[in-house]
Formats: structure tokens, C-alpha cells, sequence
């Protein structure tokens, strides 16, 4: 370490770029995963419901599920603009989108009043939420990642995983509390509020970001000339096979995620009986626990190592998958706390924990943001919002009974697990093939 990185300059540096990294994390997840949980208990009514009860809740599934086709587009325009131009620049444009989506959602009218422009409308939205979200994880995994020491970019690196909890986390309060309701207002304009009320925290997010300096790793990039005219191609070209790994890695981290966090809200309620508030509330406690979890995890990845955290994780979870079933068809609420809690809360945390950082040690400077952002959305395209879709069909089709579903979780174990064993050591700038002529002839 240099003497100017010790200065508190640089001190106050990181910590207002983990601040504005967490933040922004937290209110973009928020406004995500609000409209995960509305689709679970509201939308299929309100949305779609000339359907049967299981395929109008397919059909919501469906909507929260089509936005991660999106993301990766998203992910390639957003990582194109941060790592040509900076991560800043991108953040802020990322968090306006989801944040004016989302209050617009809050706005729609339903199908009783406008018939089937409003499936339409509320598609149309989430669509731009899958753009918004598919540029965010990204920068703000960067802003914390190339600001962090050398020998703590496990704990920095963690930290913008903290704010999908942390935003989920305030999604679930939120819902909980209009949930208390009578049914007729929550479905009339209690579940409206937090999607509305959500334009404070965007205005708090987009303030805390406009004093952020750029990232000292992109700014000695742009300063020496290391910045790729055309990331997208570079990356395909000399980086697919980490590409490949990052996707790989992504899919046990977001498939059993959106099974203990959303697909658990209806097969509890629908499916084993269990009531609204106790699900939420299992879910809720589950997140503030992974909170914690987190980057205790993210510190311990700096002491033993990424790889030794990742695949201690998965083992673990796939331990837990009969168990977690099991947990749950005691049909009682201890039985739910404890499954939800185990997995979600304790066994989710540490692989969510070292995969942003793992996915950015891959990828050199110059085309990071393109890399890590193309990796993880497509894993998340190919294993996160159709994770609640499979297994919806699957209880369907086999007449409520979980073992497929558990299977299919075993099978996202199987996929990451091949995908850390082929992780190498991480890449230093110089070893990337379109800087090799240059750092050669200097």
C-alpha cells in the first residue's frame, strides 16, 4: 500500500463508495423485488384474472420472470457506457429507470378498469426495470470492488450483495404492512403504496451518488489510454470462457434464491396453507439475517480464500434441500421460520458473498463491467426468474410434490460447482490479451 491510499482522503473515499454502493443496491433490489412479491399475492387477481388461480399465477410469474431476457440487454448497453465512460455516469441513469418504473407501476390502472392494456402496461414497466437492473449489480459491485484495499476485496466486494437482502428486506416490510389490511383494501390501494412511496428513496439514492468520485481503477485505465473502444467485442473475443464461468457461478447464487424468497410466499400460502403475514415475516427475518451474514462472509472469503467459501456454500446448501421441504410440510410456523431461515438467511449468504467478487477478479479492468454484467445476467436470464416458473409447473404437473423441484435445486448445484473448479487465479491487467502488445512495448 502507498502512502497517499493510508490518507484519510482515501479513507473517506471508500467509505462513501461503499455508502453510495449499498444504497443504491438496496433501493434498486427494493423496487425489484417489490414487484416480485406483489406478483405472488396481487397481480394475478388484479392483472390477470380471466385465468384459472394456477395459470393466472403462472402468467404473474411470467411477467416477473420476462425482465431477466431483458437484463442482459440492459447489462450490455449500461457496461458498454461504464466501462467506455465511467461507472458513475451509468449508475445514475440505472437507478432513474427502475426508480420511475416502479412508481409508475404503483400508478396503473387494472384490468377491471382498462381490460388488457394493463397486463400490458405493467409488462411494458417491467421491462424497463430489467434495463435499469441489468446495468446496476454491475457498477455498483465495481464502486465498491475497485475502491476496496487489496486484502479486502472480499468484505468491500460483499457489500453491494448486502443491499439485495436489505432491499428485500424493506420490500417484505412494506407488503407486511399494507398485508395487514383487509383484504378488499390491500387488493383496492394498499398494495400501492410502496410502489408510489419508493420515489423518496430514489431521490435519496441519486443524491448520495452525485458527489461520487469515479473509481480509482477506471481512472488510471482512462488516464493511461486502457480503454476499450467496443467492450462487447473484445469480451466475446478474448474472454467467453469467463463469461462462461461468471454465468455458471451466478445460477446457484439467483435459482434457490428466488425458491426460498418468492416461490416460498405462494407454495406456503397456496399449497400447504400456511397464512400471508407469518410467510412474509419468515422471509423477512431470513433477509435481515443474510444481511448480517454477508459480509461476515465477504471478510472470511479475504482469510481463507473465495473458492473455500463458494463451494463450502453450495455443499452445504445441497445438504439442506430434503430438509428445507421437509421444514416446510410440518405445516407450522416454527417449520417455516427454520427452513427459511437456514437456507435463505445462513446458507444462501456466503456464495452470494465471494460471486462478485470471484466474477470480478476473472476480468481485466477494461472490459470488467461488460464481463461480470454479461456473466451474471445471463445466469440470472437462464436460472433467476425462471427459477418460481419451473417450480410452479412442476408442483402442478406432479400434483404438489416437492421432489422435483428439489431436484431441479440440485441441479443448480451440479452446473455452479463445475463452474468454480475451472475459476483460475485472478487475472492482472497485463495479462489481458489486447493489452499485451502495449505493456510488451513499454
Amino acid at each position: 500500500m502507498t502512502p497517499s491510499s493510508a490518507t484519510p482522503t482515501a479513507t473517506q473515499g471508500r467509505g462513501r463508495a461503499l455508502v453510495a454502493s449499498l444504497t443504491g443496491s438496496s433501493i434498486e433490489w427494493f423496487d425489484y423485488f417489490l414487484y416480485g412479491t406483489a406478483a405472488a399475492l396481487v397481480f394475478n387477481k388484479l392483472f390477470f384474472p380471466n385465468f384459472d388461480p394456477v395459470v393466472g399465477l403462472l402468467l404473474a410469474y411470467l411477467s416477473f420472470s420476462l425482465t431477466f431476457f431483458v437484463r442482459p440487454i440492459g447489462g450490455v448497453i449500461f457496461a458498454h457506457i461504464g466501462d467506455r465512460i465511467g461507472r458513475k455516469k451509468t449508475l445514475v441513469i440505472t437507478l432513474s429507470l427502475m426508480g420511475g418504473a416502479t412508481v409508475l407501476i404503483g400508478c396503473l390502472p387494472t384490468y377491471e378498469h382498462i381490460g388488457v392494456w394493463a397486463p400490458i402496461l405493467l409488462i411494458a414497466l417491467r421491462v424497463v426495470q430489467g434495463l435499469g437492473i441489468g446495468g446496476e449489480w454491475g457498477g455498483a459491485l465495481l464502486l465498491a470492488y475497485e475502491y476496496a484495499p487489496a486484502k479486502r476485496k472480499g468484505l468491500f466486494g460483499s457489500v453491494p450483495q448486502v443491499g439485495v437482502t436489505v432491499g428485500m428486506l424493506l420490500a417484505t416490510m412494506a407488503v407486511s404492512l399494507m398485508a395487514m389490511l383487509p383484504e378488499e383494501q390491500f387488493l383496492s390501494w394498499g398494495w400501492r403504496v410502496p410502489f408510489v412511496l419508493s420515489a423518496d428513496l430514489v431521490f435519496l439514492g441519486l443524491w448520495i451518488r452525485h458527489g461520487l468520485d469515479e473509481t480509482p481503477d477506471f481512472k488510471k485505465a482512462k488516464e493511461s489510454g486502457n480503454v476499450a473502444k467496443m467492450p462487447l467485442v473484445e469480451t466475446l473475443r478474448d474472454h467467453w470462457r469467463e463469461v462462461l464461468i461468471a454465468a455458471g457461478l451466478k445460477v446457484v447464487e439467483t435459482a434457490p434464491f428466488y425458491i426460498f424468497s418468492t416461490f416460498v410466499v405462494s407454495y406456503a400460502v397456496s399449497t400447504l396453507g400456511y397464512d400471508k403475514v407469518s410467510t412474509l415475516n419468515a422471509v423477512m427475518i431470513a433477509a435481515a439475517v443474510a444481511s448480517l451474514m454477508i459480509p461476515l462472509m465477504g471478510w472470511l472469503s479475504d482469510k481463507v480464500g473465495r473458492k473455500a467459501v463458494y463451494i463450502g456454500g453450495i455443499l452445504l446448501m445441497a445438504a439442506f434441500i430434503v430438509p428445507y421441504f421437509k421444514l416446510l410440510d410440518t405445516r407450522s410456523t416454527w417449520g417455516l421460520m427454520v427452513a427459511t431461515i437456514i437456507a435463505f438467511g445462513v446458507l444462501w449468504a456466503p456464495i452470494t458473498a465471494v460471486l462478485g467478487t470471484m466474477s470480478s477478479e476473472i476480468f481485466s479492468t477494461r472490459v470488467r463491467y461488460t464481463g461480470i454484467t454479461l456473466g451474471y445476467q445471463l445466469g440470472a436470464a437462464l436460472a433467476g426468474g425462471t427459477a418460481p416458473l419451473i417450480a410452479t409447473y412442476l408442483l402442478s404437473r406432479y400434483n404438489g410434490d416437492w421432489q422435483p423441484v428439489a431436484l431441479y435445486l440440485l441441479g443448480t448445484v451440479t452446473i455452479s460447482l463445475i463452474a468454480v473448479l475451472a475459476v483460475r487465479s485472478p487475472k492482472r491487467d497485463d495479462q489481458d490479451p489486447a493489452l499485451r502488445g502495449a505493456v510488451k512495448s513499454a
